[in-house]
């Protein structure tokens, strides 16, 4: 059963900065043997920034309310389901925490080896 969202929760997404957690991101997928660059490959899809555009975000401490009012969703981000963080990601309302969580779900399969056809979503044809 997935863990319902709280307003609360909704606050320290908005609030937290991208900078505080990418470190957290590169670990992750690099204990995994997974690389830098494919970690902005994904954040790229997510959020059509270029690298240069990702440094700055982290440079500039900017908060995950910022790093996706300033993103362009990839239009297949909506084909990201399943449970990340003890959360159903089809069931979260706001849409900031989704967006978040749709980052965390993509780092999460780049962690665990999926191919990156698979990660970077495509629509059924």
């Amino acid at each position: 059963m997935a863990t319902k969202v709280t307003p609360e929760h909704n606050e320290r997404v908005r609030t937290m900065k991208f900078s505080s957690v990418y470190p957290h991101y590169v670990s992750k997928v690099e204990k995994k043997g997974r690389t830098v660059e494919e970690l902005h490959q994904v954040i790229k899809w997510l959020t059509g920034y270029t690298d240069a555009k990702i440094k700055k975000m982290i440079k500039d401490e900017v908060t995950f309310e910022t790093f996706f009012a300033k993103a362009k969703i990839n239009p297949n981000a909506d084909l990201i389901k399943g449970v990340i963080c003890g959360y159903r990601i089809e069931e979260i309302d706001n849409t900031l925490t989704r967006q978040c969580r749709y980052l965390d779900k993509l780092i999460d399969e780049l962690g665990r080896g999926r191919m990156m056809e698979k990660i970077l979503r495509k629509p059924k044809e």
